[in-house]
C-alpha cells in the first residue's frame, strides 16, 4: 500500500511540474512575441513617425502655419500613441535601463493618480530579464488593479535581496477585497501566473478596509518548494 502511495505522490508531483513548465512556456512564448511586437513599434513605426514629425517641422508652408501646427500636433500624439503601445506589449527599455530604474519610471507616470513609494534595500542584484520583466509587470497589474477597484491614496513597494531568494512586497491603503471572491478576475490571475512562472511563493493579506498587501519569495536558484503560495 504504502509503494502505491509513494507511486501516486511521485506520478502527481511529475504532473504538477509538468504543468508548472507548460505555464513557464506559455508565458515565454507571449513575452517573445509581445517583446516582437512592441520593438517593431518603438523601433520602426516610432523611429519613421519621429523623421516625419522633423521634416513636418522643418517644411516651408509658407502661409499655412495653421495646417502645419495641426499637422505636428497629430504626428506628436501618433508618437505618444505607439509609445504607449509599445510599453504596454512589452517594456522594451528595461534591459538597458535598469529594473529599479524603470519602475521609477512607472512610478512617475502615477504620480498624479496615486503616491507610490519604493524602497529597495542595499546589495540589490540584477536578476534574469525574465524575472525582472515579470516583477514588473506584477507591479503594474497589482498598482492598475488598485487605481481603478480601490480607494487607496498611498501605496509602497519594498525589494530585498537575501542569499536564497528575493522578497518583494507591494502594499496599498485601499479598502481591501475579499480574496474568494475575486481571484477569479484577470488582475489577480494574471499576478498569480507570473508568479507561477519565476516558480515564486507567494501570500495575499487582504482586511476589508484596511488595505491589500502582496507578499513574494522568488528563488534565486529556483530551488523553492514546488508550491503556488506561503502558508
Amino acid at each position: 500500500m504504502s509503494r502505491i502511495i509513494k507511486e501516486k505522490n511521485v506520478q502527481h508531483e511529475a504532473e504538477v511540474l509538468h504543468q508548472k513548465k507548460l505555464v513557464l512556456e506559455n508565458i515565454k512564448a507571449q513575452e517573445e512575441e509581445r517583446k516582437r511586437i512592441a520593438v517593431m513599434i518603438h523601433d520602426d513605426i516610432g523611429n519613421r513617425l519621429n523623421i516625419l514629425s522633423l521634416w513636418m517641422n522643418n517644411l516651408d508652408t509658407k502661409g499655412d502655419e495653421v495646417i502645419k501646427k495641426n499637422i505636428y500636433s497629430q504626428m506628436s500624439s501618433l508618437i505618444d500613441a505607439s509609445r504607449s503601445i509599445s510599453h504596454s506589449l512589452y517594456p522594451v527599455n528595461l534591459e538597458s535601463v535598469g529594473f529599479v530604474l524603470y519602475v521609477e519610471e512607472l512610478i512617475a507616470n502615477l504620480s498624479h493618480k496615486i503616491n507610490i513609494s519604493m524602497q529597495v534595500m542595499p546589495g540589490y542584484e540584477k536578476k534574469d530579464i525574465f524575472v525582472e520583466v515579470q516583477l514588473y509587470r506584477i507591479i503594474q497589474e497589482f498598482t492598475t488593479n488598485v487605481i481603478k477597484h480601490s480607494t487607496a491614496t498611498d501605496l509602497w513597494i519594498y525589494i530585498k535581496d537575501y542569499p536564497q531568494n528575493m522578497a518583494v512586497i507591494i502594499s496599498d491603503n485601499g479598502q481591501g477585497f475579499d480574496y474568494n471572491l475575486v481571484k477569479k478576475g484577470m488582475g489577480i490571475k494574471n499576478i498569480e501566473s507570473r508568479i507561477k512562472s519565476m516558480n515564486a511563493v507567494h501570500k495575499w493579506k487582504s482586511t476589508l478596509n484596511k488595505g491589500s498587501r502582496l507578499i513574494i519569495l522568488i528563488p534565486k536558484n529556483n530551488e523553492l518548494p514546488n508550491q503556488n503560495s506561503l502558508n
